[in-house]
């Protein structure tokens, strides 16, 4: 006697949403920034065990070297660390969906030297000092460099806007950096006081964190609802304004966000390099082309990668350490001529 029962079927694999993978790879993230930052409180000249670590923080009112090495530099040095790499890693994403150049970045663009340029204008011919000062000069400076990249990007003759604007931001990165050596060459002082802060660094610079955080935290908080918007944007100008968006607006808007990320992060510890590159392109990479999700973990990737920069400055030397700015150009410039040399850029 036959069986007539249907066969069972096997059920359907289960099917993978943008939601899960989002999920997961925010888990990822979290997991390598606690990574790093155990590494960067404890690796250093003197290494701090992270049993010690715990005892310390448990007991914050305690006494002895340890003690005062991780409250006074090593934490406050990774909290500024977080903050500029997640401003920075936020700044490149927004500029890379903004122009849809996958080669975008406050760097690569001219936007960084352009922000120092005007904080040594300041302290050359008016004496301002302080982080706040240097702010305020490096939002202008940023702004004004940006403008000026695009306008010569959108006039360069070389059949692909994405190369143009990068070859615009290089001319105007060049210029600047002339500018910058004239200025601080003639006056020893001035050339003292940023000749670390030039190349970018987190040394010594724990004084800052309260000057500078509250405007990278402020950049940050808006940048957050933007992803939105890009995805909005990147449909095309006419899609955009037929979905109700506001295209010049919300563009200005966008801009205006990254221009003050970058120019926080900049006035805070100096220009440094490749961070928002290398930062969206991973993000892109682990979420895929939703701004949603890639605007947050670019942020978690620029802040990962600054302080694992940070903390192997501090170790590739025997004595004293490489500068955070020498080495995300280390790490950076290979990763950009990569980039440049592929047929198949990234969607952004």
């Amino acid at each position: 006697m036959s069986d007539s029962s249907p066969p069972v079927s096997a059920p359907p694999p289960p099917v993978r949403t943008g939601f899960s993978r989002g999920t997961a790879v925010s888990v990822l993230a979290v997991a390598a920034l606690a990574a790093v930052v155990v590494a960067s409180v404890g690796l250093g000249a003197r290494d701090i065990a992270p049993l010690e670590i715990v005892r310390i923080l448990a007991h914050p009112g305690g006494s002895g070297y340890e003690t005062h090495v991780l409250w006074a530099e090593r934490i406050p040095r990774t909290l500024l660390g977080l903050a500029v790499g997640a401003a920075l890693g936020g700044s490149g994403m927004i500029m890379q969906g903004l122009t849809m150049n996958p080669l975008a970045d406050p760097g690569v663009l001219g936007i960084e030297q352009g922000a120092s340029m005007f904080v040594v204008l300041g302290i050359v011919c008016f004496g301002i000092t302080g982080v706040r000062g240097y702010f305020w000069l490096a939002l202008v400076g940023a702004a004004v460099t940006a403008v000026l990249v695009h306008l010569i990007g959108l006039r360069a003759t070389t059949g692909s806007s994405t190369i143009g604007l990068v070859l615009a931001g290089v001319a105007v990165a060049a210029v600047m950096s002339s500018l910058i050596t004239l200025l601080v060459v003639r006056d020893e002082a001035v050339y003292a006081h940023l000749r670390f802060w030039s190349v970018g660094q987190l040394t010594g610079r724990a004084g800052v964190l309260s000057q500078a955080v509250p405007f990278m935290a402020a950049g940050l908080l808006l940048a957050l609802p933007l992803g939105r918007t890009l995805n909005l944007l990147g449909l095309g100008d006419d899609a955009a304004r037929g979905l109700g968006v506001r295209v010049e607006r919300a563009r200005l808007a966008a801009a205006a966000v990254a221009v003050l990320l970058c120019a926080a992060a900049t006035a805070a510890v100096g220009p440094v390099a490749f961070v928002g590159l290398v930062a969206a392109h991973c993000a892109r990479l682990l979420t895929g082309a939703d701004h949603r999700w890639s605007l947050p973990v670019s942020m978690a990737c620029g802040a990962v990668l600054l302080l694992a920069a940070d903390t192997a400055g501090r170790l590739v030397l025997d004595q004293g350490e490489v500068q955070v700015g020498i080495m995300t150009a280390a790490v950076g410039t290979p990763f950009f001529v990569w980039l440049a040399r592929r047929r198949d850029l990234v969607r952004v």
